[in-house]
């Protein structure tokens, strides 16, 4: 699986983007996705994770209340919403697949991995 992740930039505190990670190619559908960042100097770290139908997601403390993961599996994409965004949630950010579908916090535990795409976030 070839996972593209998308929809990062150069934004001001306060600001939303919304990251998109898509395939081409298996389908989505079969795996549990997730969203991880990795800041310079920093390990990476877990945001989000969604499972299959898109009924149980799981945010880490550091953006709950503001972001929102959702999956459209008949594109083959999973999405991050992050609002109210600060200096803090700079870093590269990877969307990652689980063909165990264990919707898990653990890096180790995904499969698949895309490339990041950075989001910077100016004070």
């Amino acid at each position: 699986v070839q996972l593209q992740a998308s929809g990062g930039g150069s934004v001001q505190a306060g600001d939303s983007l919304q990251l998109s990670c898509t395939t081409s190619g298996r389908t989505l559908s079969s795996y549990s996705l997730g969203w991880f960042r990795q800041g310079a100097g920093k390990e990476r770290e877990f945001v989000a994770t969604i499972s299959l139908n898109g009924d149980h997601t799981y945010y880490a403390d550091s953006v709950k209340g503001r972001s929102t993961i959702s999956r459209d599996n008949a594109k083959n994409t999973v999405s991050l919403q992050v609002d109210s965004l600060q200096p803090e949630d700079t870093a590269v950010y990877y969307c990652a697949a689980d063909r165990y579908r264990r919707n898990s916090d653990d890096g180790a535990d995904y499969t698949y991995w895309g490339q990041g795409t950075l989001v910077t976030v100016s004070s």
